[in-house]
């Protein structure tokens, strides 16, 4: 099939630390740390590489501070590992790690890796819910959760200048076969990997007219883990980006938070799940970012005493 999912992102940064804090809140597991860079793993086994020395396979940065610099995308295959390293390496230099990965550049500038994926199980079981007529737990009260653990990153948001962004999607879509689920003419195209039934494991986003990271989504089991583990990194003093909702594209709960790493990062539960009877969408006007957002009588202002 191709592409199964993202192998594993890299980010230069400034400051190994406040990084390196902010993932540890955030729930992912510290497996390796030096003086210059530290890798934090999901609990399905993709890397997140902090490096305040990016190595010289990556390319130069796309924006100012501290980015993202590689996507690596797993394939299901060696037989298609060797496939897409020669369709991207069309017209563009294609150079292999010690450790088995062809590291390319796309057409904005951001870092492409191609190797074989390396899924671990993460068996899930998820809480269960109550409801008339559908009861699922009985005579046993449900614990807080207080530490969500992401099970994978679902998906990355790259932010693309509009010049050219039909060839920054066809690069994606021609080379290395991702599919357009949503294309929002004035915002971006919403794309899926081969072998992944997400709605969406990458957005290509051209409505800020300029390069860099926008986020990389974590899935969570479930809502309480949207909520309580943005609960917890708020109260480790890290900043939300976005209060709590329900994308309109995707239908996932999402909440956001402001990384150190550059971007924001993504808790994301529920989902939408599709496969090739799922037609392209083309949305000529960009769809409410939401169907639901978080709100309280405390975003109003309060009444005259």
């Amino acid at each position: 099939m191709g592409i199964q999912r993202i192998e594993s992102v890299t980010y230069g940064i400034d400051d190994l630390d406040e990084c390196v804090r902010f993932f540890d809140d955030f729930g992912l597991f510290l497996v390796e740390r030096t003086d210059e860079h530290a890798v934090f793993e999901t609990l399905t086994g993709q890397t997140l590489r902090l490096d305040t020395r990016p190595g010289p396979l990556l390319p130069p940065a796309v924006e100012e501070g501290p980015t993202l610099r590689e996507v690596v995308w797993g394939v299901d295959s060696p037989e298609e590992v060797h496939r897409l390293v020669a369709a991207a390496g069309k017209d563009r230099e294609v150079r292999e790690s010690a450790d088995g990965v062809h590291h390319t550049v796309d057409e904005t500038g951001f870092g492409v890796g191609l190797t074989l994926a390396r899924p671990k199980a993460a068996p899930l079981t998820p809480r269960p819910a109550n409801a008339l007529g559908h009861v699922n737990r009985w005579n046993t009260a449900l614990e807080p959760i207080e530490r969500a653990r992401p099970l994978r990153m679902c998906h990355v948001a790259l932010n693309i200048p509009k010049p050219g962004k039909d060839d920054a999607v066809a690069f994606y879509t021609e080379r290395l076969g991702f599919r357009p689920t949503d294309v929002v003419e004035p915002m971006g195209v919403f794309m899926q990997a081969p072998d992944d039934d997400d709605q969406h494991t990458m957005l290509l986003c051209h409505r800020p007219d300029r390069a860099g990271i926008n986020h990389i989504a974590y899935e969570v089991p479930g809502f309480d883990d949207v909520i309580e583990g943005g609960n917890h990194m708020i109260e480790q003093g890290w900043r939300e980006a976005r209060r709590l909702g329900r994308h309109t594209i995707g239908s996932n709960v999402f909440r956001f938070l402001h990384a150190p790493c550059g971007g924001r990062v993504e808790y994301a539960a529920d989902m939408d799940r599709v496969d090739d009877r799922y037609e392209t969408r083309v949305h000529e006007t960009t769809p409410p970012h939401h169907i639901w957002a978080l709100r309280t009588n405390r975003d109003q202002d309060a009444p005259a005493s």
